[in-house]
């Protein structure tokens, strides 16, 4: 026999389905969503290699404090579809998008951030992931 919480689970996923929702967080004791990873990504083209030096040397240890971790750092990309990249990719994933707005926004960044944008041209993106 099943219990309440697995009826109130069956009866709002059905209702659900009906709908036609795409999705739905069930909410029980023993139940918990993931959290959803996000991801800083740079593209970058460099026009001073000596000005980047600086900010390269520091901008790991701004980002570490709040658990950003390199994925990509300048790795070759392979095109197979549109243009590719301007210069360099780079991808640091966090945790949540809320730290990695926080780092971005930090004292700590902002104080480098000017270092990489006199140093060549950037598109930079904060991205949600999907939930691990």
């Amino acid at each position: 026999m099943m219990n309440e919480r697995h009826l109130l689970l069956s009866a709002c996923l059905t209702m659900a389905g009906m709908l036609g929702a795409g999705a739905i967080t069930a909410h029980a004791d023993t139940m918990s969503t993931p959290a959803a990873p996000a991801y800083y990504v740079a593209e970058f083209e460099v026009a001073d290699r000596d000005g980047i030096r600086p900010y390269s040397e520091r901008v790991a240890a701004t980002f570490e404090p709040f658990g950003g971790r390199f994925i990509v750092r300048g790795g070759q990309a392979e095109v197979k579809e549109g243009d590719g990249p301007i210069g360099r990719l780079v991808v640091i994933e966090f945790d949540s998008i809320d730290k990695a707005r926080a780092w971005y926004n930090s004292a700590a960044y902002q104080e480098i951030l000017p270092m990489r944008q006199r140093s060549g041209r950037s598109n930079t993106y904060i991205v949600q992931g999907l939930p691990k």
